[in-house]
């Protein structure tokens, strides 16, 4: 297989906190291509900006701008909107969900698929995505499997789940993760996020410098 990554997240700023540094540094450092294929474009998020920056009319436009300036900073070469709803992937019919992903795997036959960790990820959208993802890898023959990395963060996921299989240094990528993350404007307030720190502190640094993955092991 070749080097090429699949990441497959519900919505714009999935990718931002638990996987821009991992990706920056494989596309950096390896000449990873990655693949990103966002399922909604959020339109369903409760923030709009602070101060206000959009409505409910007019968000998925700003998300799928601010998505765009994400995936510069992070280096993704291709971003793929697939057109789903926000906040419906776990109510879609799982056949054409699992097509959908099926055809892209097919298509770009990555080596690689970073998507949440089902039933440890918090939000719905995330846990039906990920376990789409893990239906469609598992129908796959063996010995055509990608790996699938996948990111958790729910309460207790490493009292169930154990320690992270993967842990990634990203401190030399954080410019690119910092600017991942500051691209969400209309979801994330980056200065209330430092509070009185700068990017430069190094309790910053130390917050924002490790992503970790559990790999998902099939029967």
């Amino acid at each position: 297989m070749n080097n090429r990554i699949l990441v497959v997240f519900p919505h714009p700023d999935d990718e931002s906190f638990g996987t821009s540094g991992t990706l920056a540094k494989r596309i950096h450092e390896e000449g990873a291509q990655v693949t990103y294929a966002c399922l909604t474009l959020g339109e369903m998020a409760r923030n709009m900006g602070k101060p206000l920056m959009a409505n409910r009319i007019t968000l998925p436009e700003l998300r799928k701008k601010e998505l765009a300036a994400s995936c510069r900073s992070i280096g993704i070469q291709d971003v793929r909107l697939m057109g789903l709803h926000d906040k419906t992937i776990e109510f879609e019919d799982q056949k054409m969900l699992d097509g959908m992903l099926r055809n892209l795997i097919d298509e770009l036959q990555p080596s690689l698929i970073i998507t949440f960790y089902p039933g440890y990820s918090v939000h719905p959208d995330h846990d039906a995505t990920g376990a789409a993802v893990v239906r469609t890898v598992s129908a796959m023959p063996k010995e055509q499997r990608p790996v699938v990395n996948c990111v958790a963060f729910s309460k207790d996921c490493e009292k169930i789940l154990g320690k992270p299989d993967v842990l990634v240094d990203v401190r030399d990528y954080l410019p690119n993760k910092f600017g991942s993350i500051k691209a969400h404007s209309s979801q994330f307030r980056w200065k209330d996020m430092l509070g009185s720190y700068t990017e430069n502190d190094e309790g910053i640094k130390k917050r924002f410098s490790t992503e970790r993955f559990w790999t998902y092991h099939f029967e």
